[in-house]
């Protein structure tokens, strides 16, 4: 792999990971709801899930998810009522007070359950299947061994997302002092569930074809 090669998709994985997603509507939830600190379990889960859609479509399975309609649309269904489903969760989080008046007592879920809400998060994109089946064979250098490159795109790639996600939640928890109160911290569950919620909609009308283009 020559350094144009990889450049090119170090400038590639920035734009994506900037992009706004599901990964980052979860990360600035997150951030604002827990902290930074507290976010970076499901970051680390939102990288894992992507690493396993990374080295999926780098074996070839992604390519036949794709040739196949109906395995497509079960990644896609189960992706997108997942997201619906966390979205509805955070919609309907219960929000107590505490001791202090008017400030609100977020229930922090374990570290466990934010790893694998992240991981969910991602594993289940089809989304992801579709850029990862469409752009990363653009960068494997024919020819050459393939776990290495993989291995190379996939580091470069992580790098990129954990720094950006880490500051779509460092931004999110500079606005905490803002939302100490029940009713704020409502409203905020309200607009990153109904986040989700859109996102998760918006899965059903991703076509399989959309990756040939």
């Amino acid at each position: 792999m020559s350094f144009a090669t990889w450049f090119t998709f170090f400038v590639a994985a920035c734009i994506i990971a900037i992009s706004p997603g599901s990964g980052a509507v979860l990360s600035m939830s997150h951030g604002l709801s827990y902290g930074v600190r507290r976010a970076s379990a499901t970051i680390l889960g939102l990288q894992t899930g992507l690493l396993l859609i990374f080295f999926i479509a780098g074996a070839g399975v992604g390519s036949l998810l794709m040739a196949s309609e109906l395995a497509f649309n079960i990644v896609k269904t189960v992706g997108a009522l997942y997201l619906i489903y966390l979205g509805l969760s955070q919609w309907r989080a219960k929000v107590s007070i505490g001791q202090q008046e008017s400030q609100a007592d977020v229930v922090v879920p374990t570290v466990k359950k934010r790893f694998l809400t992240g991981f969910l998060t991602n594993a289940t994109n089809p989304k992801g299947i579709i850029f990862m089946v469409a752009v990363l064979p653009q960068f494997i250098t024919q020819g050459h061994p393939l776990l290495p490159q993989l291995l190379i795109l996939a580091a470069t790639m992580c790098c990129i997302d954990l720094v950006v996600m880490h500051s779509y939640a460092f931004l999110a928890s500079s606005m905490q002092r803002f939302f100490r109160d029940a009713g704020a911290v409502k409203k905020q569950n309200r607009v990153f569930g109904g986040l989700l919620m859109a996102i998760g909609a918006a899965l059903f009308f991703v076509k399989r074809g959309a990756a040939a283009t």
